[in-house]
């Protein structure tokens, strides 16, 4: 069993080990392979010479989260359950709130110490401080999300990519390695090893945990498909990314997110088998700098901004080109019922919030378009960035995350970005318009592209 670079780990709490199985409270990352929490835990359990336990509370990390993005969870945990039981190691599941459902698995058990994922969104950061003022054994929180741990890339706030990129790269050679997977746990669990309180259960004794997969027809779910989906790329993708990429009107994304969102494949493990590729170099960079430099950057500006998701996490000189820019008259206003209607006036804005209502996710550059032109019809830059926020975690597999958060603050709050030429309404913010999407790509075959998908998976 390989020891984890401590530098990966964060104590929540400390304290003595106790005597009993170690707990992995699975959250951010839904995945048994290429999960340095997992490893860790075992690693722990190891030491210790006891069984372990993994216990995902659902709500944990996704507290908001729609029917759609539920079936995504259900479907891809029904895949862990079966390659832990191959391992020995039990797997429990609570549809509880998050508090109620690890305070009675605590206050019912005696563990030795807990694991969990790192995540630094509010709601995830809320439930670990509060678990942990109840608990007297250590607490520990594993970065298996990025490459380089979030407290390591930096110690604060990056003002953009081009600041967070070079420290990155520094430190890829000691984090960018090969990721063991775990090993069948030796120390057997016995069923008098745990108490489960009312509430949790193993995930096939859930309600609909074996056919709620019918909203989700767009993506299919859990690690074997995640892995499905990554060689495809490779395969066929990788080669014309760089030059596509920004063409909504063509397939050339990767459509990884929905997958590293969950956890359900490993970023890590991406960009090894990425490099491994003898394809166009610009294809390779420009992709690697979105799964490592853009993702990681999200997770800093979240981990250091506990205003990530309102006006203001907005930098200085947004908050005041957008205060001065206030009563400047919009030409179209509509409220969040007519925006998730997709009921505007504008087809290429109605074509991508349709895309993303039914299919789970919108493409990348059409995210961009979207949020600029929330800000453009609402009255305040803090009804857009509320309702924005609304309808990408509403919608979006990926919903929920530090990536959205980020984008749409960059989309209205230049967050990453510098100062532009000043105009009506954004002030300096950045701008884009129809015209300058129709000189990118061939918008009527985008809305040709999204009217011939299937309707019925709409949830």
């Amino acid at each position: 069993m390989c020891e984890i670079d401590k530098n990966r780990i964060n104590n929540i709490k400390t304290g003595d080990m106790g005597f009993g199985p170690v707990i992995y409270i699975m959250a951010r990352d839904q995945r048994v392979d290429n999960n340095w929490a997992l490893l860790f835990a075992q690693q722990l359990a190891l030491q210790q010479k006891q069984p372990m336990v993994v216990a995902c509370p659902i709500a944990a990390d996704y507290p908001k989260a729609p029917p759609r993005q539920i079936d995504f969870i259900m479907s891809g945990l029904l895949q862990v359950d079966i390659k832990l039981r191959k391992l020995g190691i039990p797997f429990i599941v609570s549809h509880k709130s998050v508090n109620t459902a690890l305070t009675a698995l605590i206050k019912n058990n005696r563990f030795g110490a807990l694991v969990t994922d790192f995540n630094p969104l509010k709601e995830s950061r809320a439930w670990k401080n509060k678990l942990a003022r109840k608990i007297s054994v250590p607490f520990f929180e594993v970065d298996s999300h990025n490459i380089v741990p979030c407290w390591q890339a930096s110690n604060k706030q990056e003002y953009a990519a081009y600041t967070i990129r070079p420290k990155i790269n520094r430190l890829l050679d000691k984090y960018l390695t090969a990721i063991p997977n775990p090993n069948k746990h030796p120390f057997p669990f016995n069923s008098d090893d745990i108490h489960l309180p009312k509430g949790w259960s193993g995930i096939s004794d859930l309600p609909g945990a074996k056919t709620s997969n019918t909203t989700i027809l767009a993506f299919e779910p859990g690690e074997k498909a995640a892995q499905k989906r990554l060689r495809s790329f490779f395969d066929n993708g990788l080669e014309n990314y760089n030059a596509h990429r920004n063409n909504p009107a063509k397939s050339a994304q990767s459509d990884l997110s929905p997958y590293l969102h969950f956890g359900q494949l490993s970023a890590q493990r991406i960009a090894l088998e990425a490099q491994r590729y003898d394809y166009d170099l610009a294809s390779l960079e420009a992709f690697l700098e979105e799964l490592v430099v853009r993702r990681e950057l999200a997770d800093n500006y979240c981990y250091y901004n506990e205003n990530y998701d309102s006006f203001n996490g907005f930098p200085v000189w947004a908050q005041k080109t957008l205060d001065d820019h206030r009563n400047d008259p919009r030409p179209y206003l509509y409220d969040k019922d007519a925006l998730e209607s997709a009921d505007t006036h504008d087809e290429l804005w109605n074509t991508a919030q349709k895309e993303m209502i039914i299919t789970g996710k919108m493409h990348g550059y059409m995210r961009m378009y979207w949020a600029k032109k929330i800000l453009e019809w609402s009255i305040s830059p803090e009804e857009a960035m509320a309702n924005a926020a609304y309808l990408n975690d509403k919608y979006e597999l990926d919903g929920n995350d530090p990536n959205g958060y980020t984008g749409i603050a960059w989309s209205i709050g230049g967050v990453h970005d510098r100062a532009w030429a000043e105009r009506e309404i954004f002030g300096k913010i950045r701008y884009m318009s129809y015209n300058g999407c129709r000189r990118k790509f061939s918008i009527t075959d985008y809305v040709n592209r999204i009217a011939g998908l299937n309707t019925e998976l709409i949830t």
